[in-house]
C-alpha cells in the first residue's frame, strides 16, 4: 500500500491551478486539487465578471488541448480584431489582426466562464479528486514525501505540491521564500460598462498622467474597463456612482464610444511586480501569480500562468510517476520558464516606467517611438506575433 495519498496535491483551484488539473487528466498520475473556496457554475446570464482576460494563441490553443476551451459558451468570448493605443501629443498606435495575418489578436473572455469550463471538464475524471470548501494550514516538506494539514484536521501526503494559490501564496510562504517586489504605488480599478457606439472589437489603451486606461471590447455593445492609477484617483472613482463613474471614465477615453453605462460595481486591486528567486524546491513547485506578478498594461499575466502550467504538465507526462517530486526534474521547469518570465516582467516594468514619467526627454522619446512604430508594418507584425506566443 502507497504512503502518498495522492501522486500531485494542487493547491489552488483557480484558472491556473484548474487547467494544470485538467492538462494531467487521464494520465498516469492521481491529482488532487485543493480548493479554498466552494465552487460557483451558475450565473444569472445577464450578469458580467469583472474580472476579464484577454488570452492570447498560446494560451488558447492549449487551452483547447486540454479540452477547456470547447467547455465555454460562445456567447461569453470576444475576438479582439483591433487595438489602438493612444500618448500624450497626439501620438498613436494601431495594430490589426488582418495585417499581421491572424484571425484575432487575443480572446476576451471572462475568469468565471473559463474558471466554469475547467471545473466542468474535471467532472468524472478518474484520476482527479476536487475537494473544496477547506485549506491548508501547514506544510512540511520531508525528503521523500510533502505533508499537508488542513483546517478540518485531514493530512494529506503527496509525491509533489503545487502552488497554484495566487499573488500571496501560503505554500510559497510557508517554504520561506520571499519574492523581491516592486510597489508600483497603483491601484488597477475594474468595471465594465454598456457603450453607445459599436467597438467592432477593437480595444483601446490610453497612456496617461494619471495612469493607463484601458477598455477591452465584451460581447454585445459592452467593454471592461481597467485604470491602473495612483492611490488618490482610485479611492475618487470608487466613491462615485454608476452615473458619474460612466461619465468619468467616457470622458478619460475621449467620448470613443459615446455614453456609457456602468454595469458592473468598480473594485481595485494594487499593483506590485513580485519576482520570486526560484520556484521549485524539492517536493515542491509555484505555478502562475504565486510564481511571478507583472503590471496588467499588456494583459500577459494570466497569459504567462498558463505558461507555467503547459511547460509543467508537459515535463510530468514525460516522466516516470515516482520521479515527480524530484528537484532535477523540477529544475527543467524552472529553467524553461525563467527567460519568458523575465522578458515579460521587463518589458511590462520598463513601459510603466517610461509612460509614469514626466521627463520631457522621456516624453519626446516614448511619442517619437510610438509615431515611428507605427508607421512599421514589419514592426508591428513581430510585436503582435511575440505577444501571440507568449
Amino acid at each position: 500500500m502507497s504512503e502518498f495519498d495522492t501522486d500531485i496535491l494542487i493547491v489552488g483551484g483557480g484558472l491556473v491551478g484548474a487547467a494544470l488539473a485538467l492538462a494531467l487528466k487521464d494520465s498516469p498520475y492521481s491529482v488532487l486539487l485543493l480548493e479554498g473556496s466552494p465552487l460557483e457554475q451558475t450565473f444569472a446570464p445577464e450578469s458580467w465578471d469583472s474580472r476579464i482576460y484577454a488570452i492570447n494563441g498560446a494560451s488558447r490553443r492549449w487551452l483547447e488541448d486540454i479540452g477547456a476551451w470547447q467547455g465555454m459558451d460562445r456567447q461569453r468570448l470576444l475576438a479582439v480584431q483591433a487595438m489602438q493605443i493612444f500618448c500624450d501629443e497626439g501620438a498613436a498606435l494601431r495594430f490589426e489582426a488582418l495585417e499581421a495575418g491572424l484571425p484575432q489578436l487575443a480572446t476576451i473572455l471572462e475568469s468565471r466562464e473559463l474558471q466554469r469550463a475547467l471545473w466542468q471538464g474535471l467532472e468524472g475524471a478518474a484520476n482527479v479528486s476536487l475537494l473544496t470548501a477547506v485549506q491548508a494550514v501547514q506544510l512540511t516538506v520531508e525528503p521523500d514525501v510533502a505533508r499537508l494539514e488542513l483546517t478540518d484536521g485531514r493530512s494529506l501526503s503527496a509525491r509533489l505540491v503545487i502552488g497554484a494559490d495566487g499573488a500571496q501564496s501560503w505554500v510559497r510562504r510557508q517554504l520561506g521564500i520571499e519574492p523581491q517586489t516592486h510597489d508600483y504605488r497603483q491601484f488597477g480599478v475594474v468595471a465594465n460598462f454598456a457603450v453607445e457606439r459599436a467597438h467592432r472589437g477593437c480595444a483601446f489603451q490610453w497612456f496617461r498622467e494619471d495612469g493607463v486606461l484601458a477598455w477591452l471590447p465584451l460581447p454585445g455593445d459592452r467593454i471592461s474597463m481597467v485604470w491602473s492609477c495612483p492611490e488618490s484617483l482610485k479611492d475618487e472613482l470608487l466613491a462615485l456612482d454608476g452615473e458619474l463613474l460612466a461619465a468619468r471614465v467616457a470622458e478619460a477615453g475621449g467620448g470613443k464610444l459615446g455614453r456609457l453605462q456602468t454595469i458592473t460595481p468598480p473594485a481595485a486591486f494594487p499593483l506590485r511586480l513580485n519576482h520570486v528567486p526560484h520556484i521549485v524546491t524539492p517536493r515542491v513547485a509555484l505555478v502562475g501569480d504565486a510564481a511571478h506578478t507583472v503590471h496588467p498594461l499588456a494583459g500577459q499575466g494570466v497569459n504567462l500562468g498558463f505558461g507555467d502550467a503547459a511547460e509543467l504538465a508537459g515535463i510530468l507526462l514525460a516522466e516516470e510517476v515516482c520521479r515527480c517530486g524530484d528537484l532535477s526534474v523540477l529544475r527543467r521547469y524552472e529553467r524553461a520558464r525563467r527567460e519568458p518570465v523575465y522578458l515579460m516582467q521587463g518589458l511590462c516594468h520598463g513601459l510603466q516606467q517610461l509612460f509614469n514619467n514626466k521627463n520631457p526627454f522621456l516624453k519626446a522619446a516614448r511619442n517619437f517611438g510610438l509615431g515611428t512604430a507605427n508607421q512599421s508594418e514589419w514592426l508591428k507584425r513581430q510585436l503582435i506575433r511575440q505577444a501571440e506566443n507568449y
